[in-house]
């Protein structure tokens, strides 16, 4: 699934009140790498939860290259310093930040640093790369197989239809149906050769859809090889609630309202 992991309605609303922050220690080794270089490495990370946002690492400074950062402004927002980043030949503008007189809510924060995720290349909780960001330990991802009939109707014709379904729940958003392609006309469908990432199941492929004499771009994905922490829905072919007519147990189900609607 694309990239955005919270959505905009009660489905997607999820974690915490508003204007809410949680700051925790980790007990997961974070390492972050920019070029061939770790510019930060710690096994005593704090993990901010804040609502509206996605969780974000903060590293004591002793763990950071701070040789590497160079303070380029203090900014507005909530009284940031923010920092280049540069190890060996390779440089980051603007993405690292810290509170050097933070306010009473992210008083834990003094000393520690973060890193805008997109802009470093590579970050590994243990031995494993995490992809888009940190990953929420309140999150959970559960995937069930179940015997429900589902049914996926596009523009008047049906693309998928199956008695065997894996239905996952992922907290804060729409349950997906991931369907084995015997069951999908797989002759409708052609690669869109793009991909997104997301932190709790892997890389996710894309196809497009031709119903009905139209095509509909990026409407189905699928995750090739998944983390393990989510092996069920291996090579299953999911489409999306919000643009497709789906049925289950022949009862039509609401569009959802999320960022992919």
């Amino acid at each position: 699934m694309p990239q955005v992991q919270t959505g905009q309605t009660d489905i997607g609303k999820a974690y915490m009140p508003d204007h809410q922050v949680e700051v925790e220690p980790s007990a997961r080794w974070v390492r972050v790498k920019l070029g061939n270089e770790f510019v930060a490495d710690s096994k005593r990370v704090l993990l901010v939860r804040e609502s509206g946002r996605t969780p974000i690492y903060y590293f004591p400074q002793d763990d950071v290259r701070m040789d590497w950062l160079e303070m380029v402004s203090n900014g507005v927002d909530e009284d940031k310093s923010y920092y280049n980043v540069k190890a060996g030949d390779k440089a980051a503008l603007k993405a690292a930040w810290s509170y050097p007189d933070p306010a009473p809510k992210y008083a834990a924060l003094k000393n520690h640093i973060a890193f805008t995720w997109h802009k470093m290349d590579h970050w590994y909780e243990e031995e494993e790369e995490v992809f888009v960001h940190a990953r929420d330990p309140y999150k959970r991802v559960d995937t069930m197989p179940s015997s429900r009939q589902v049914r996926v109707v596009i523009n008047g014709e049906t693309v998928a239809d199956t008695q065997r379904p894996s239905l996952l729940f992922e907290t804060g958003l729409p349950t997906r149906y991931y369907i084995p392609r015997e069951d999908v006309r797989m002759e409708l469908l052609e690669s869109a050769k793009s991909t997104t990432s997301c932190p709790y199941k892997g890389v996710a492929s894309y196809w497009s859809a031709k119903a009905g004499g139209e095509v509909f771009h990026n409407i189905v994905w699928s995750y090739p090889d998944p983390i393990p922490e989510c092996p069920k829905i291996k090579g299953l072919l999911c489409f999306y609630n919000e643009k497709v007519d789906l049925y289950v147990d022949g009862e039509l189900q609401p569009r959802p309202k999320t960022p992919w609607s």
